[in-house]
């Protein structure tokens, strides 16, 4: 006798098979087909636990964006020196890619077809006009060059953080994660800095 296989997907684990396969296929190539068939379930198991897969990609870039957003919320990005704040939110930055990695790749590679990708990428330009302030202050108060254009500084600190998500594969041990922060942040802030 035969027993037919339950259906143990949670909302959670059932995101991240869709986020995995978002990432494999790109969202618009991706179908609930696929989804069904990455996930060993029916599709309507999958609309048990959500309404399509736009609900999937909302809050697999939620997450994400909370992730981000949260570090501006920390009393290190709030309190003290507009460059100490800075140096910290570019650390946390770099931890939150790390421990969200698929996410925040999916994040990195919406293109607004849909209107949760539209929203998605006006959060990110929020998330980027509060660092690109944060820069701007650090200059202002003179810890950091203030020959550099704010605008061009963002974009390259964000280019060089969000490139991680295109080569950097975690191997299980949790190594590497602080030395890639550490190393960021002085590439970073090595140029960055004012002169004493």
């Amino acid at each position: 006798m035969t027993t037919a296989r339950r259906d143990t997907y949670t909302p959670e684990t059932l995101l991240t098979v869709a986020v995995r396969v978002f990432n494999e296929r790109g969202y618009d190539g991706t179908s609930m087909e696929h989804l069904s068939k990455a996930a060993g379930i029916s599709k309507s198991s999958i609309y048990h636990h959500v309404a399509g897969k736009e609900e999937l990609l909302r809050r697999a870039v939620s997450r994400a964006l909370d992730g981000l957003f949260g570090i501006l919320d920390e009393e290190h990005a709030r309190v003290g020196h507009a460059a100490g704040r800075l140096e910290y939110v570019v650390r946390r930055m770099v931890e939150v890619l790390i421990a969200e990695l698929p996410y925040v790749t999916l994040l990195l590679r919406v293109r607004g077809n849909t209107g949760t990708e539209r929203w998605a990428l006006e959060r990110r330009r929020e998330f980027d006009h509060r660092v690109a302030a944060l820069l701007r202050a650090a200059a202002e108060e003179g810890d950091v060059r203030g020959d550099v254009e704010v605008r061009l500084a963002t974009r390259l600190v964000f280019g060089m953080i969000n490139s991680i998500v295109e080569w950097y594969r975690p191997d299980g041990r949790g190594t590497g994660e602080r030395e890639l922060a550490d190393a960021v942040v002085q590439m970073v802030f090595g140029g960055l800095r004012a002169e004493a």
